[in-house]
């Protein structure tokens, strides 16, 4: 587990992290100048619509990276120093499932079918923390019983798992190292509503129990606030509203954050649905300016220019909505 510094209580703080890949076509830029940070035992809640970057945002932080990656640079300091200077080895020794982990999504795709899910849930301890079979079987077989798990299922295939129960041994073996990190892909995306409220009391409990903080990736923005303590809005490959969450689900200041939270039901009220118009820009060959001016009801002529990034009462929120109260 990586020690953080004890005058800093920020775990993980990014800055200007680019993650592009290379195609046919040219360079898609999927993860364009990120910058975010969490604290210690928090939790925040990365939304926005499939392709936006925020899985491509995952592999950047974990460096779990595909053979066409091309631009990758930026920042990521972790436990009080820039893990994007250590050489793959020493990330992978030191940092990856010691540090931060991560639950990918679809469960069933990446357990190995002909492994038992014993074998696949004690491995990150024997190779991490060199412990012997027995030891990490041990190991393995505590974190099956706080996230839930009969002990007998240690000996079962991924196969003879329901969706659920695959998810939580997903979690357990992420958990098995006791990172300080977990990021969480889209944990619940293949559930039923009432398994994807068990998982989330899980994770809650765990959180608690172990003071791990977890970055969430979803485009389900209803569930995610179950875990949000923070948000971060991503719009293609860029962050362009980060907030408490408690400020964010009452009132999101970018556009495309307030679309998003009037295309979700609401138990109360009788406001109408509303959607977003239009499609995500390529990120092959962005737009100039604003990324979101195409389908934003409020543009205006400054949307043609880059908009930084302003701070509204500690709220950072790229659009030029907010440029006179800086």
């Amino acid at each position: 587990m990586v020690t953080t510094e004890s005058n800093n209580n920020k775990l993980i703080k990014i800055k200007d992290l680019k993650l592009y890949f290379n195609v046919q076509q040219g360079e898609v830029q999927a993860v364009d100048g990120v910058d975010f940070e969490l604290e210690n035992n928090s939790s925040v809640v990365i939304l926005g619509e499939s392709g936006c970057g925020k899985s491509s945002l995952a592999k950047a932080i974990l460096r779990l990276l595909p053979r066409n990656a091309g631009k990758y640079e930026g920042e990521v300091w972790f436990g009080g120093q820039d893990v994007m200077k250590l050489d793959d080895e020493a990330f992978r020794r030191n940092v990856r499932w010691v540090g931060m982990s991560m639950v990918p999504q679809a469960a069933l795709n990446s357990l190995n079918p002909v492994l038992r899910i014993g074998d696949q849930v004690s491995e990150p301890v024997i190779v991490h923390h060199g412990l012997k079979k027995d030891e990490a079987w041990r190991m393995a077989r505590k974190m099956f019983r706080h996230v839930g798990v009969p002990d007998d299922f240690l000996i079962r295939y991924p196969f003879e798992l329901s969706g659920g129960m695959r998810q939580r041994a997903a979690i357990a073996m992420a958990l098995v190292t006791l990172p300080n990190l977990i990021i969480l892909d889209e944990p619940t995306s293949a559930l039923d509503l009432l398994t994807q409220a068990n998982i989330f009391n899980v994770l809650k409990r765990l959180k608690d129990e172990f003071g791990i903080s977890y970055i969430l990736i979803t485009h389900d923005i209803a569930t995610s606030s179950e875990l949000a303590q923070n948000v971060a809005v991503m719009y293609a490959g860029q962050m362009v509203e980060v907030s408490d969450a408690k400020r964010f689900f009452a009132k999101p200041l970018h556009p495309y954050s307030q679309k998003l939270m009037a295309s979700v039901p609401r138990l109360h009220g009788d406001a109408e649905l509303e959607f977003i118009k239009g499609t995500p820009p390529s990120l092959l060959n962005p737009p100039t300016g604003c990324r979101f001016k195409s389908r934003c009801h409020k543009r205006f002529e400054k949307c043609d220019e880059e908009p930084p990034v302003f701070n509204r009462d500690g709220i950072k929120v790229r659009c030029w909505l907010y440029e006179e109260n800086v």
